[in-house]
């Protein structure tokens, strides 16, 4: 049964209860992994597929008539739901493009700052226990707003060889560039690095298990990355109104993902902490993945009561979660005091799986507690942002001597030479 806490009786430490390091092992494993690939190959990946996924392929790369069948086989009403759910996402992610700038308010001088879209990017989208198509719209939607001019997809293949078709009709919607079967840390090795069929990219986003995330953090700075991605996390801030049945279906919707999922209820009323305890143990056992929930919730959900709706909001910026529903009448009230959290579900009736697949904002989220200092996957991710800068010779005249001093209170010469020899002729 989930546990249940008074929030001015917890440590700070018992309120947050979270580590990012893999296991020896887990460094290990993927060190070797990442070894192996670098070295060998499309051997490497052809070779885990079989360890791994007990596929036996001829080839990664998912072919054109496989991308065509899986898209002919799908039903029109979940075509017809890809096709909305991406529509909203590219309608929300328009809003955040950005124009590049020219400043140019003193003679001689110009300023500016432009936008360049990353030229390959890679994205990982896991297999496995659940596969995601929604991650195929979410991080592929972006990208192409920004310009990528080449997405590169991995994901596991079942035992068969095969992709699941939901995720390549997914990628054909969102306009993925290739497919290649392959999953888990040689899938990361293999965009960082490059194969004689994958090619490197120059960022890898994506969700994925420890070995995953553990290979992505490994591998940047010769790559890029979007985040080190921790396991799934919700948070309802609720007051005594609230469903309770509804409010343990929303804690369950992240629980179910994963055993390591953090589900977490604060709240000001008692009653329903009580009524919600009671919720969870009658749902969880009609759910299909209701072991994986079981374990959830037992090991690390949590319901925190706090003695007002104020210290509710600050138990929720003290977890930083990474989905954080404010279950209340008025959600708008609070939204201005919430400073740490990764997607905000305003009101009763914005539960977060309608965030997960259809309403239009990532769900690629900080977990972990970094929605402290990071943000949602945005088209921002997919850019690089370079300043320019531009004198004519009479502006940095103007200037020179200010230049030159700055650089000899920091003892470069070589710095303020480079400025003052450019007069040097203007004194014969």
């Amino acid at each position: 049964m989930i546990k249940l806490y008074e929030f001015d009786a917890l440590r700070p430490e018992e309120i947050l209860n979270r580590d990012l390091r893999a296991e020896k092992d887990v460094e290990r494993t993927v060190e070797e992994i990442l070894s192996k690939v670098r070295e060998e190959g499309d051997q490497a990946l052809l070779w885990y597929a079989e360890k791994f996924d007990h596929a036996r392929l001829e080839s990664l790369l998912v072919t054109q008539q496989e991308m065509d069948e899986a898209y002919a086989g799908m039903d029109k009403e979940f075509l017809d739901t890809l096709e909305q759910a991406a529509a909203n996402i590219q309608a929300f992610h328009k809003r955040q493009l950005h124009q590049n700038f020219i400043i140019n308010e003193k003679d001689g001088v110009i300023l500016g700052q432009k936008y360049t879209p990353i030229e390959r990017v890679g994205v990982y989208v896991p297999g496995g226990t659940a596969s995601y198509p929604s991650t195929v719209l979410m991080d592929v939607i972006p990208a192409k707003l920004a310009g990528v001019s080449q997405i590169v997809m991995v994901t596991p293949p079942s035992a068969d060889g095969t992709i699941n078709p939901a995720i390549l009709a997914a990628a054909r919607v969102a306009g993925v560039t290739q497919v290649f079967k392959t999953g888990g840390a040689q899938a990361v090795a293999a965009l960082a690095y490059g194969t004689e069929s994958v090619p490197r990219v120059d960022k890898i986003v994506g969700p994925g298990n420890v070995y995953v995330a553990t290979a992505k953090r490994k591998v940047y700075g010769l790559v890029d990355i979007d985040m080190i991605a921790g396991p799934s996390e919700i948070l309802v801030l609720a007051d005594g109104s609230c469903n309770p049945a509804w409010v343990a279906a929303d804690l369950l919707s992240q629980a179910e993902h994963d055993r390591l999922a953090s589900a977490v209820l604060v709240t000001d009323s008692r009653q329903l902490a009580q009524r919600v305890q009671e919720e969870l143990e009658r749902q969880i056992p009609a759910l299909p993945r209701g072991e994986i929930a079981r374990e959830s919730i037992d090991t690390n959900g949590k319901i925190i009561v706090t003695d007002s709706l104020e210290k509710a909001v600050e138990a929720a910026n003290l977890i930083a979660p990474e989905h954080l529903e404010i279950c209340v009448d008025d959600p708008f009230r609070l939204l201005n005091n919430v400073r740490n959290a990764g997607s905000i579900f305003l009101g009763k009736h914005a539960p977060e799986a309608l965030g997960d697949y259809f309403a239009g904002p990532n769900h690629t989220l900080p977990t972990s507690g970094t929605a402290r200092f990071s943000s949602p996957l945005s088209v921002d991710d997919f850019v690089k942002k370079s300043s320019f800068l531009y004198y004519t010779h009479e502006a940095l005249g103007k200037v020179k001597d200010q230049v030159a001093l700055f650089a000899q209170r920091e003892g470069l010469q070589a710095h303020a030479r480079s400025v003052t020899i450019r007069f040097e002729e203007d004194k014969q």
